[in-house]
This record gives structure tokens, sequence and C-alpha cells, in this order.
């Protein structure tokens, strides 16, 4: 359908996330690909790799394109209204209802114009929001490492059900025996953030790394990948071998 906007994940053989990306119908024979963090290059690699014999062209609008993102109630047909052309969809910066706007960049300008007497978020801001709301950054957090089911993708970002695709014998034995070994987990910390990616550790074993993080009420959130039969019972980790515990984890994503 037209309009229409689905997220999803990019797998290799082995099931492993090589990209995220929100595919939207913007025409009859017309798509747009889009992502917050992913690398245009490796998904426009992706799609190239599947192309055999269809008459397909593949653009890399990046550079000519901008966008923003919306935390309002409003209806995708209001916000179309207030600001016509681009793509509209619904984003995954955090739990609350929000927009995405893609324009090309004459729009865009124009559209940050009209918003020049409106407070934006910082990205620190943007950052704590989808820490609290659980939702991977790719490749950051959840990348060419990692499970789908690692970060709880699998629950909105892999399907079950279509036709083939790369990793798919991977997901179906995951989805059929279970558990995976390692999560994400949001996680609270004492001091200041640490340089990233940094190593977790439980006494003397390296149980984890941690992936992100950003200051938030006198310390610091973040996520970390961490080996699940290695979580100490107090949940508490160490940014270095047998130093002080000073890493809380919380809830897996």
């Amino acid at each position: 359908m037209v309009g229409k906007a689905v997220y999803g994940l990019w797998l290799n053989q082995k099931g492993k996330v090589v990209a995220d990306s929100f595919v939207i119908r913007v025409g009859e024979e017309e798509f747009w690909v889009g992502a917050y963090s992913s690398e245009a290059a490796i998904i426009r690699q992706r799609l190239e790799n599947f192309i055999i014999a269809d008459d397909v062209t593949i653009d890399d609008e990046t550079a000519a394109w901008g966008g923003c993102t919306f935390f309002s109630e409003a209806s995708r047909a209001e916000l179309a209204a207030a600001y016509p052309g681009g793509v509209i969809f619904r984003g995954r910066r955090d739990q609350s209802a929000h927009w995405e706007w893609i324009a090309p960049k004459a729009q865009w300008e124009a559209a940050r114009a009209k918003q020049s007497g409106q407070a934006a978020l910082p990205a620190d801001e943007l950052e704590r929001r989808r820490i609290a709301a659980g939702i991977p950054a790719i490749p950051r957090e959840i990348g060419p490492t990692d499970l789908p089911n690692e970060g709880g993708l699998d629950r909105d970002a892999v399907s079950y059900t279509k036709g083939c695709y790369l990793g798919q014998e991977v997901m179906a034995r995951l989805k059929a025996m279970g558990q995976v070994r390692r999560r994400l987990h949001r996680v609270e910390m004492a001091g200041e953030v640490p340089i990233l990616p940094a190593p977790l550790w439980a006494g003397d074993r390296q149980v984890g790394e941690l992936r992100s993080a950003v200051a938030h009420a006198g310390g610091s959130v973040g996520m970390a990948m961490v080996t699940l039969m290695h979580v100490p019972a107090d949940r508490k980790l160490a940014l270095q071998q047998g130093g002080s515990a000073m890493i809380t984890l919380n809830s897996v994503v």
C-alpha cells in the first residue's frame, strides 16, 4: 500500500544484524529506504546483490534529503498539511507518539525556518529517551556480531512467516529452540561516560561490553551486551578487571 512504512533488519546468512531500515512505498513502483544510523552504502550493496534480471534503479539520496522528528499526537494527515511533500512515517525514537518527516533539502530547510521559534530536543535527551524505551541502536548496540534476539528485535523487526531471506533458517531455529546466551541490558552507572565500547567485568571475568552511554541524573545510563550465565547475583559490574562495581544491570530490552 502506498504510504505504508515497515521497519526491519538486514541479516547475513548466520542471522547476524548487518543493518536496519524503514521501507516505505511512495509510488506504485517506487520505494524509499532509510535508516537512523545504518550506512546507505551497506543497504545499497545488499539491494544490488539481489537484483538479477529486473529493471531496477537504486539512487543514494542521503546528501540531498533532510529530516525532522515531530513528537506530537497530530495525525499523519495534519502533519502532511502543515509540512507538504516528503515522506511521513512513525518513528522509533521512544515509546511516545512521534513522526519522522523526510524531505528534499529545500523543503527541509523551509521547515526548519518555520520551526525557528520552537525548542528542539538536544541529542542527549533523544538518547536518554531511546535507552529508557529499550530501543537498540543499529549497528552500535546490535550489529554484525549480534543476533536480533539478543536485543529483543525478534519481536518487531523479524518475520517468521515471510518468504526466503538471508538468516531465515537461524531465526527459525531460535524461535523453535528458544534461548540466546547474551542479552542487551539497560544499565545505570556512577560517574562520567567512559570511552566506548568498554569491557564489563565481574571480578576477573569479562562478562560483557558497554556499548552506549549518556549522562543522566548525576551519573550515566546506557546499553550493555552481557552474557546471561555470568550475570552476578547483585547485578553489578565494573569497568576494570577486579575493579569496584559501579554499573547496575536493569532489565533486558
